[in-house]
């Protein structure tokens, strides 16, 4: 999906454990809120990875003041096809169902391509 606050950003589904929200329960909620999929008609998996990253000068105003890293969890979801995605147009403006190869030369994050590269991994293993 790419960014609405940053043109030619593209990335995976993201964001913020909200609460007391399970890292689990913020995917879901994720998805759906930015996708307009229900990843509980799905199989999501919680692939027990993560990644630290720096965030982004421009973004740490989201965060509390001082935190300069996030933690990002990473999950999977299984689709029976390219489904339809409504985006959340304050975040996305458009998306593109690719290969995983294609789409980790696309994202802007190194997180991304790394669970990308993890997803390619994974279905070489399941072919």
């Amino acid at each position: 999906m790419e960014r609405a606050d940053k043109a030619d950003f593209w990335q995976s589904v993201t964001g913020s454990v909200e609460g007391n929200e399970t890292p689990y329960e913020a995917a879901i909620r994720e998805v759906r809120e930015e996708t307009g999929l229900d990843a509980l008609q799905y199989a999501l998996t919680d692939w027990h990875a993560s990644n630290v990253y720096e965030i982004y000068p421009h973004w740490r105003h989201r965060y509390a003041p001082g935190v300069t890293q996030n933690t990002e969890h990473l999950f999977g979801l299984m689709l029976p096809a390219a489904l339809p995605v409504q985006l959340a147009p304050d975040e996305h403006v458009r998306y593109d169902w690719v290969d995983w190869r294609e789409a980790a030369k696309r994202v802007f994050s190194w997180t991304n391509v790394d669970a990308l590269k993890r997803l390619g991994e994974f279905h070489q293993l399941t072919l």
